[in-house]
């Protein structure tokens, strides 16, 4: 099984002590009481989030995840409430199964002694017994709209990983990993609901609460949908599914002739509360590096999101801090926030796929902002930011070097900046696109951001510079049948009159549904540089597209690739816990303008392949492991004529 799945299927094996059984009071706030109930069950689907907009996209994809779209459901036929009595308000929570748990190390062991609770799976506690009343079907969101209907009872009701109702998951592995499993507290799930007793009843509103919930890595699926309706007023359910979030991480992958090893623990939901820790080393091309991370996505439970990193690697160290409340829905009115990045490594230039020189790179970034907005006006949404840069990048010789030094210009530069995001409320759900049996979420609309900031000596950079960037979302057709989804992004510095490491991208994607099980699919993607840095090279290989080709293969300041797949998508479940799909390729591409230690460029490269995908269902994560044969066609005679490429990445 593919690189990042080995640690999968281990993650039964973890084993835990039983210590206790305890009860945990969850108080609910409103006019109307919200009920909470624990089931084992499931469904197939995915999650999503709503979008952020933040000022550095460097940062973003380093240390954050991507945005995604949104679902809504359907009404249900009945109703559980209680028989002579009201539910009260303070409802508890009693664990069917035992509460806390041994932890296999130290550290897990101490936060589990400090946390103490532990919310386990069982039912609300209603007095008098319960009764089912057979209930109209709920009309649509937009009659109930028009009515005027408001949120009435919120009920959150959370479900264990495997389905026991299911023969096929009714099985002692099965029941084993339910019990062990800590299920996500009510309290995190509370914490993400954008609506409370007593609203005006939106449909738009529950299907980005839907996104927003589904995109935590510690629920497979979420599904908020209204399930009675009677005398002006809705009541809602939210319905969660859990993923085993305890995964020890061992895992081997190959890309571009190059390996990549890693070991460690992550917990992405800690104790149920919604937290992520993981302590892992990896090795690869580039570096050994030991590395810690923390992660809350509602810090004390409010919108805030803070994210720890520290790691200890061969080549130097890098340390980096985030607290920042997102534009964390639609209609939020305002963000802020900062992170500080402290890095410190050695980075290589390549020659057709092979060290060729080396520098030494250290970094200290930190940046402040706020951001405001008018909220959801139309279907559109258009937000401001304001703040303000402070990056200093200081080069020099690699300690103990091995290669020749080619050392890039020292680059100071301190700025405030004004920012622009304009987005328009559209989304798309489907399956078997880019993930394998399972919910996903597309924007299909249109958006665009912008950033304009002025560096000066006066504010302590080594430069005047007009600092720009800006980017553009547009899709066109349906998933369901085509759909064309273009982005575009352009940035870089105005010096002295001159334009300075001025970089324009630009990405399609084509998608062709044939059928249910099969989906064509083509990307076309193309960057053109000016003057770029010397630590910003343009590069092409085995992890950037050319799948046949060894890593950072050809270099310049600008390429373009096409790639073309035709994917299969089948119901094989191994185990229940992944599903399985394969693809034929194709790839070609080629790299423009000089590489600064030299090479041949080889032009248009191309190659051919096949491989098979495994998209695990279970786990905390969404990405799907590759396991691809590529062969390539050109390039010189020292390359490999089968390229195996086994590793872990976000879509198909």
């Amino acid at each position: 099984m593919p690189a990042d799945c080995c640690g999968y299927c281990g993650y039964l094996f973890v084993s835990y002590f039983v210590i206790g059984h305890r009860r945990m009071e969850s108080p609910y706030r409103g006019r109307h009481e919200r009920h909470c109930a624990d089931e084992n069950g499931q469904k197939d689907e995915n999650r999503s989030h709503a979008g952020n907009h933040q000022h550095s996209a460097q940062f973003e994809q380093a240390f954050f995840h991507d945005v995604r779209g949104l679902q809504s459901g359907s009404g249900q036929l009945y109703w559980i409430g209680p028989v002579d009595k009201a539910a009260n308000p303070n409802m508890r929570h009693e664990s069917d199964s035992t509460a806390a748990r041994r932890s296999y190390s130290a550290l897990l062991l101490l936060l589990l002694v400090v946390s103490g609770e532990h919310s386990g799976a069982g039912e609300t506690d209603i007095s008098g017994g319960t009764e089912v009343i057979i209930a109209a079907p709920v009309p649509k969101d937009e009659d109930l709209e028009a009515a005027g209907a408001v949120i009435g009872n919120i009920v959150l009701e959370r479900r264990n990983i495997f389905d026991l109702s299911d023969p096929k998951e009714n099985k002692w592995l099965y029941r084993w990993a339910n019990r062990l499993h800590v299920v996500t507290r009510d309290r995190v799930i509370r914490n993400q609901v954008l609506f409370e007793d007593g609203d005006a009843y939106s449909g738009r509103l529950l299907e980005e609460n839907e996104r927003i919930v589904r995109s935590n890595r510690f629920i497979y699926d979420a599904k908020v949908e209204p399930i009675r309706y009677e005398d002006g007023v809705v009541d809602v359910r939210v319905t969660t599914q859990d993923v085993w979030s305890l995964t020890p991480d061992v895992s081997f992958s190959r890309s571009g002739g190059e390996n990549r090893t890693a070991l460690g623990i992550e917990e992405t939901n800690l104790l149920g509360r919604g937290q992520l820790l993981r302590l892992k080393w990896i090795d690869n091309v580039d570096r050994t590096s030991t590395q810690f991370d923390f992660e809350d996505r509602n810090l004390g439970s409010s919108w805030v999101s803070m994210f720890l990193r520290v790691a200890d690697n061969s080549d130097g160290e890098t340390q980096f801090l985030s607290v920042v409340r997102p534009f964390h829905a639609l209609d939020a009115r305002w963000s802020g926030g900062s992170w500080v990045s402290i890095d410190d490594r050695r980075t290589a230039l390549y020659r057709l796929g092979d060290e060729a020189a080396e520098y030494r790179h250290e970094r200290d970034y930190v940046t402040g902002f706020g951001g405001w907005s008018a909220g959801l006006r139309n279907g559109w949404v258009r937000r401001w930011s304001a703040g303000y840069v402070f990056d200093d990048n200081r080069f020099s010789e690699a300690a103990d070097p091995t290669l020749p030094a080619v050392i890039p210009e020292d680059r100071k530069l301190v700025y405030p900046f004004l920012g622009i995001e304009v987005l328009q409320d559209a989304f798309s759900t489907t399956s078997n696109t880019n993930q394998i049996g399972r919910t996903e979420d597309f924007y299909m609309g249109t958006r665009f951001t912008a950033s304009l900031g002025w560096a000066d000596e006066g504010f302590g950079a080594d430069r005047d510079a007009l600092i720009v960037s800006a980017t553009f979302n547009m899709s066109f057709g349906s998933l369901d049948k085509t759909a064309l989804l273009l982005t575009g992004s352009t940035q870089g510095r105005r010096e002295g009159g001159d334009s300075k490491n001025a970089e324009t991208s630009i990405r399609a994607r084509f998608y062709h549904r044939q059928s249910e099980k099969r989906l064509f699919f083509m990307e076309l993607s193309g960057t053109a540089g000016h003057d770029l840095d010397l630590d910003n090279p343009v590069q092409l290989g085995g992890k950037s597209g050319l799948r046949g080709y060894p890593l950072r293969y050809q270099s310049g300041d600008s390429k373009a690739l096409i790639s073309i797949e035709q994917r299969y998508f089948t119901d094989w479940f191994p185990w229940r816990l992944f599903r399985v799909g394969g693809a034929i390729f194709a790839d070609v591409g080629r790299t423009w303008g000089d590489n600064p230690v030299g090479e041949q460029n080889y032009g248009w490269m191309k190659d051919v392949g096949f491989g098979l995908r495994f998209a695990p269902t279970r786990f905390s994560t969404s990405k799907v492991a590759h396991l691809d044969f590529a062969f390539p066609l050109d390039g010189d005679p020292s390359i490999d004529s089968l390229q195996i490429l086994l590793e872990a990445k976000r879509s198909f």
